[in-house]
């Protein structure tokens, strides 16, 4: 295992990104010596800066300086001239995957994976975690509402980190216990085909030891049958679900009640107690129900962990309410795979029943609009409207036939418009739209900046 000890000065090449910055702040608390550059500051970085770390803007050899050992992005090629002045001059490169078992070594290490979800899930769990007195350190790929913090070191046992299947990333932990949220094919530029998906995450579930806890949504096709293998040869496994009534925990009687979500857990077949979220949907039921769990099995009791799911914040860009004007609803959201934009719009009709649902959608890489097209196209039936911008391309080149003109001929939906950019969107929604309605922004990309001057425009009108 690679030996990490405080004091070492340690460069990360795109230091921006929501997995990069998140181990710079845990090692930075734990004493080293961070350096780092992005193209792009974010409040983050800014942050790192404030405490102590230096951050370069661009990039350039010199800014490797008299690192002992470099972390890049996944992002990042092998030809970029910081990874190439590093090896030179003999520092070892690493990616995530390499350096997290030394990272989260001497914990109990707690890893929440899935193909939606996990980001959500994993915030939940470090709230009730933290409310519950157990102060664990963390993880998360996204900044949580409640502390405005995507990682920290805390002083209990736990380190609790949501495990990202991109690049495998995952597969450089050492889990005790592991939660699974769904899995469904995604990332489709480095997961060619399903099967390549799915071969990755039972590697990741065969990295438990032998007395390590699985827990899984039994609702979720695929996640169903490592629940079933495991049950087989009688390892640990706690599952979980709505549909199923097999679930070890079940949510059932959901409901809304004065813009809350509320359901009642079940615990083997016996009603536990009710459950309230201010987060919307039953995929966050789902979410909320895997958290539960983690936190019983960490010895929180049931009454403090569904406490302190209703202060519960949600992460930033997960149904994230940007503000109301005029009885319009702008929400911001992370969704860019078909069955995370379904869950979203079906999210917000159930909460807000008698408004109109626009969703504004930014379709996320070439690779992954050509790969679930079918999927994308019909992702949007239950929107009243629906307006597409651009595609962002992220780290891909543009494929030839793939674009969101495209896209929008192929849609039957009755109400959907192409907006050539981001400014054309809020032009679009300022002209067209009538009160009572929400404005779902669906995006990974920078369409998010939509919600701040769509307001910015409603208060200037």
């Amino acid at each position: 295992m690679l030996q990490l000890i405080p004091g070492q000065r340690i460069h990360f090449i795109g230091i921006a990104g929501a997995g990069l910055s998140a181990i710079a702040r845990v090692l930075l608390d734990q004493g080293f010596m961070i350096t780092g550059s992005d193209l792009n500051s974010t409040d983050l970085t800014m942050a790192l800066e404030e405490d102590g770390a230096i951050i370069y803007r661009g990039h350039d050899a010199s800014q490797v300086g008299e690192a002992e050992l470099v972390v890049a992005s996944s992002a990042i090629p092998s030809d970029h001239i910081e990874i190439m002045t590093a090896e030179m001059q003999g520092i070892p490169v690493y990616k995530r995957k390499d350096i997290m078992e030394a990272v989260m070594f001497g914990h109990y290490n707690i890893a929440i994976a899935g193909t939606h979800g996990k980001t959500t899930t994993t915030s939940m769990v470090i709230h009730i975690l933290q409310q519950g007195e157990k102060d664990p350190s963390f993880i998360v790929g996204g900044k949580m509402g409640n502390t405005g913090k995507n990682a920290g070191i805390g002083s209990g046992n736990a380190f609790v980190i949501e495990a990202d299947e991109y690049d495998n990333m995952f597969h450089g932990l050492r889990p005790n216990l592991e939660v699974i949220t769904n899995i469904e094919h995604d990332h489709p530029d480095f997961f060619k085909t399903p099967h390549q998906l799915i071969t990755s995450y039972s590697r990741f579930v065969g990295l438990l030891p032998a007395n390590g806890m699985l827990v899984g949504c039994i609702d979720d096709s695929i996640t169903s049958i490592f629940i079933r293998n495991r049950l087989i040869v009688n390892l640990p496994i706690i599952s979980y679900g709505i549909e199923n009534a097999q679930a070890d925990w079940r949510a059932v009687n959901i409901r809304e009640e004065n813009n809350r979500t509320v359901y009642t857990v079940l615990h083997n077949g016996k009603p536990v107690g009710d459950v309230t979220l201010t987060v919307p949907g039953h995929h966050n039921v789902l979410n909320s129900l895997a958290a539960l769990i983690v936190a019983d099995h960490q010895g929180i009791d049931f009454t403090t962990a569904a406490s302190a799911l209703t202060t519960f914040q949600n992460t930033g860009r997960r149904f994230d309410i940007r503000g109301e004007r005029d009885d319009v609803i702008i929400v911001d959201d992370y969704a860019h795979h078909p069955t995370e934009i379904k869950a979203t719009i079906q999210a917000a009709k159930d909460r807000y029943p008698n408004h109109h649902i626009w969703a504004v959608w930014q379709p996320h890489t070439y690779s992954r609009v050509k790969q679930f097209m079918t999927g994308f196209i019909h992702a949007f039936d239950d929107a009243n409207h629906v307006l597409v911008t651009p595609i962002f391309a992220a780290r891909e080149q543009p494929m030839e036939g793939i674009s969101s003109l495209n896209i929008v001929a192929d849609m039957t939906h009755p109400s959907v418009q192409y907006a050539p950019s981001l400014d054309d969107a809020v032009e679009i929604l300022r002209e067209r739209i009538r009160p009572p309605a929400v404005v779902l922004i669906l995006s990974a990309g920078d369409a998010n900046r939509i919600a701040d001057d769509y307001l910015s425009v409603a208060e200037q009108a």
